[in-house]
């Protein structure tokens, strides 16, 4: 197994596995609500069998290479996540996203963990384009799009309906050119 560093704070990122479904239906507990104001991971994450479901279906996707799933954890508790909901590499496209607990919110997990695995997949799978997507209201997802350096592509206007209520989603993206680019030092002057 194999986890990756993010940053100081001993924060790290790991594959999300199926046989850590006890400990992410946990991790779902203690943030559900907050977790499930704009996404159905909350509601679909009830008990230990839908964890291990949900969880199998990303092994599934990463054997497939559709899509992938990760965990972040600090001070070894599982607070949230990033994934590729979806991949295709023949197309170059896939689609990043991500939830936190509240108890992680504001330190910078979400959006460093985002680079490492957009840096991934322009790199290593070479994907041209990484799509964002998140509700109009969702303030805290669409401040990481800006941090990631991506562009507001549009919106679609009541694109999402989510436990009752009609959501407008915006779409965000980065292409591997700017993506690269927005990853170099800044030149210094003379």
């Amino acid at each position: 197994m194999y986890a990756m560093s993010l940053g100081e704070d001993g924060a790290e990122l790991r594959p999300l596995e199926p046989w850590r479904a006890g400990e992410f239906l946990a991790h779902m507990d203690r943030g559900r609500e907050f977790i499930g104001r704009y996404i159905a991971l909350a509601d679909a994450v009830t008990d230990l069998e839908s964890a291990r479901a949900y969880l199998q279906g990303y092994a599934d996707r990463t054997a497939a290479d559709t899509g992938r799933i990760h965990g972040i954890w600090t001070d070894g508790k599982l607070v949230g996540g990033v994934l590729f909901r979806t991949m295709d590499i023949a197309r170059g496209t896939a689609e990043a996203g991500c939830w936190l607990e509240p108890s992680a919110v504001g330190k910078g997990l979400v959006t460093r963990a985002a680079r490492l695995i957009i840096d991934w997949a322009v790199e290593e799978r070479g994907v041209h384009r990484v799509e964002w997507r998140a509700a109009a209201a969702n303030e805290a997802s669409l401040a990481v799009a800006r941090r990631l350096g991506m562009t507001r592509d549009g919106v679609l206007r009541e694109g999402s309906c989510h436990r009752g209520t009609r959501y407008d989603v915006e779409i965000w993206s980065v292409l591997a050119p700017e993506w690269r680019a927005g990853r170099k030092p800044p030149r210094t002057a003379g």
